[in-house]
C-alpha cells in the first residue's frame, strides 16, 4: 500500500491584530482530517504600517501564547500543525519563524527564514534577522518533510539541499505580494522547485488586497494538483508520497548531477 499524506492548507488574510487573526484561523478551520495543517507566512500579523520596534514588541518566544494556542489545536484535532510567527531576535529585529507542532504538543521542527525579501522595493531586513540554518528534514506520518518560506522559492539551492537530505515534500508558507504577473511567478517557481527536485511542493499563501492567494500543491513532475485561487478558505488534499520514487525512476535528476565538474560557489562580484 502506498504511503499517503493528507495536507490541510489555510489561505487567509492577516490583520494587524493577533487575537483577530487567531479567531479567523479557528473560524476557517472547522474540521480537520489532515495529517498536517499548514498556515501561511505572517499568520501572527503583517508588517505593513508598523515600525521595527512595534513589531518587536508584539513578537513572542516559541513558548509564548501564540504558539501555545496551536499546541492545543494540534492536540484537539490529533494533527501536526505548521505555524508561522515573529520570534524575538536581537532588538529591534525579529526572526520570521516556522514551528511544526505534533499532536502531543511537541516542537518537531523550527525554521527561521534564510532569504529575506529585500527586493522589488521591499526591505524585510529592516524588521527581520535572517536565520542561519536550513530546516531539518522531519517526519510527519512516515513522510519526510522540510520547510522554506516565501522568498526562499527564488533560491533553488536550499530546495536541492532538502532533496539531497531525503525530503519528499517541502512546505512553503508564504505572503506573496501581488503585482504584475506575480501569480504566474509564484506558480512557475513552485513548479520549478518541485520538478527539478522531483518531490512535492505545498504552498500556503496569504490572500488579500496586497497578497495573491493561489495556494497550491505541486507534484514531483511539476503538475499543479490543487490551486486555491483567490479568497479565504481551508482545503485538504491527499498526496501519494511513494509517487516521488516512481517519478525519480523515470526522471533520475538527482543521480545524474555532475558534481565532479561544477560547484555552486559565486565567483563573480555582482555588488
Amino acid at each position: 500500500m502506498s504511503r499517503t499524506l493528507r495536507v490541510g492548507i489555510l489561505q487567509f488574510g492577516s490583520s494587524p491584530s493577533k487575537r483577530a487573526n487567531l479567531e479567523k484561523i479557528f473560524l476557517l478551520i472547522k474540521k480537520v482530517e489532515a495529517d498536517i495543517v499548514v498556515l501561511p507566512e505572517y499568520s501572527m500579523f503583517t508588517l505593513s504600517g508598523r515600525t521595527p520596534e512595534e513589531v518587536y514588541r508584539e513578537s513572542e518566544d516559541l513558548e509564548g501564547p501564540f504558539v501555545s494556542e496551536f499546541k492545543r489545536f494540534a492536540k484537539e484535532f490529533s494533527t501536526y500543525v505548521l505555524v508561522t510567527l515573529f520570534e524575538k531576535a536581537r532588538y529591534p529585529r525579529v526572526y520570521n519563524t516556522v514551528v511544526v507542532l505534533s499532536p502531543r504538543e511537541e516542537v518537531v521542527a523550527v525554521y527561521r527564514k534564510l532569504h529575506l525579501f529585500d527586493s522589488l522595493g521591499y526591505r524585510e531586513s529592516e524588521y527581520v534577522a535572517p536565520g542561519n540554518t536550513p530546516s531539518k528534514v522531519f517526519e510527519v506520518r512516515s513522510c519526510r518533510a522540510a520547510i522554506a518560506v516565501c522568498f526562499d522559492l527564488r533560491f533553488p539551492e536550499i530546495f536541492r539541499h532538502y532533496a539531497l537530505q531525503g525530503a519528499e515534500v517541502v512546505f512553503v508558507p508564504s505572503a506573496w505580494y501581488s503585482g504584475p504577473l506575480k501569480e504566474e511567478t509564484l506558480e512557475f517557481l513552485a513548479r520549478s522547485r518541485a520538478s527539478e527536485n522531483v518531490y512535492y511542493i505545498v504552498v500556503s499563501n496569504q490572500f488579500g488586497p496586497t497578497f495573491t492567494g493561489k495556494s497550491m500543491v505541486v507534484d514531483p513532475l511539476g503538475v499543479v494538483l490543487l490551486d486555491l485561487g483567490i479568497g479565504e478558505k481551508y482545503a485538504e488534499y491527499e498526496v501519494d508520497v511513494d509517487y516521488v520514487y516512481e517519478a525519480r525512476r523515470v526522471l533520475p535528476l538527482l543521480s545524474l548531477r555532475r558534481e565532479d565538474v561544477y560547484s555552486l560557489r559565486l565567483n563573480i562580484d555582482y555588488s
